[in-house]
């Protein structure tokens, strides 16, 4: 009975993209701490509210039915609760909105704008393609760019721009361009484990998605390129030795394991708890040795 109620709890957290959305706000936590700056509270319920809403309105959009034929478990889930997720989408929504009004810049609002623009391209077919209909993710090799442009808006932009804006912090070009570069770096080498997991599905979507068009092998071995090239900015380019440097390095390994044992055969507990939640250990483990310091 416990054992059961726990696992409600479970897929409650992660289909449901609360735990997604947790982990967006441990992003942007990230940037704060490596920039050593105070957290805005405002900026990290905008960076909440936002994920949840533009990861549930990508379900939302897709057809309940499909949904419910789906092999994945998180899918038939959705379909399942269909209605607890468009009244967790709309209360997202609701707080969203009032507090990007009133408490974030016209920059950071700019921002948030042209977020929304991409989430909604990226899901709703907008492009007329002969006589199909398709969405910015149907164009190849696009879909994961967008999703990590996303990503690096949210979690580094917009903290920076509130930060330089609200406090009177300067951050150069420079470092804004390092912290977004291993970012992405970051979410692409985390994001191409769940596009080789959803191969099957994603090729009868017509989702030229970066393992299909190079191949299983070669997508795994880039992720783990990508992880290193992380690893070598940070160590090029950090301004002296400090112990950030061996947390992020311990999530980087951790990380790549995650990546080496990531296949088709795992189940989405897996990827949606496991790699999803590097996000959340990149930020315990910077939070921790900080602490230790």
């Amino acid at each position: 009975m416990v054992k059961k109620v726990l696992l409600s709890i479970l897929d409650f957290t992660l289909f449901s993209n609360l735990f997604i959305a947790i982990c967006a706000v441990a992003q942007g936590l990230i940037t704060y701490q490596l920039l050593g700056a105070k957290p805005d509270k405002y900026v990290l319920a905008v960076i909440f509210f936002g994920t949840l809403s533009i990861y549930n309105f990508g379900m939302l959009v897709t057809n309940p039915k499909m949904l419910a034929a789906s092999p994945f478990l998180s899918m038939r889930w959705v379909a399942e609760h269909h209605r607890i997720m468009i009244s967790i989408t709309l209360i997202c929504v609701l707080c969203m909105i009032p507090l990007g009004l009133l408490y974030l810049s016209i920059e950071a609002q700019v921002l948030l704008v042209f977020t929304a623009i991409i989430a909604i391209g990226y899901n709703v077919p907008f492009l007329l393609i002969g006589d199909q209909k398709i969405g910015l993710k149907n164009i190849p090799g696009v879909r994961i760019f967008l999703i990590v442009s996303v990503w690096c808006i949210s979690c580094v932009l917009l903290p920076i721009v509130e930060l330089e804006k609200n406090y009177a912090i300067s951050i150069s070009a420079g470092e804004t361009l390092l912290l977004a570069a291993k970012r992405f770096l970051f979410i692409i080498a985390i994001t191409i484990p769940f596009d080789l997991h959803d191969l099957a599905r994603d090729k009868q979507h017509a989702l030229k998605t970066i393992p299909a068009l190079v191949g299983e092998k070669k997508a795994y071995l880039f992720a783990l390129l990508l992880l290193l090239l992380y690893l070598l900015l940070m160590l090029l380019f950090n301004k002296g030795f400090d112990l950030s440097i061996v947390a992020i390095t311990i999530s980087l390994f951790v990380t790549a394991w995650l990546i080496i044992n990531a296949n088709r055969k795992r189940n989405e507990y897996y990827y949606l708890l496991f790699l999803d939640g590097t996000m959340l250990l990149q930020y315990f483990l910077l939070l921790a040795f900080s602490l230790a310091a």
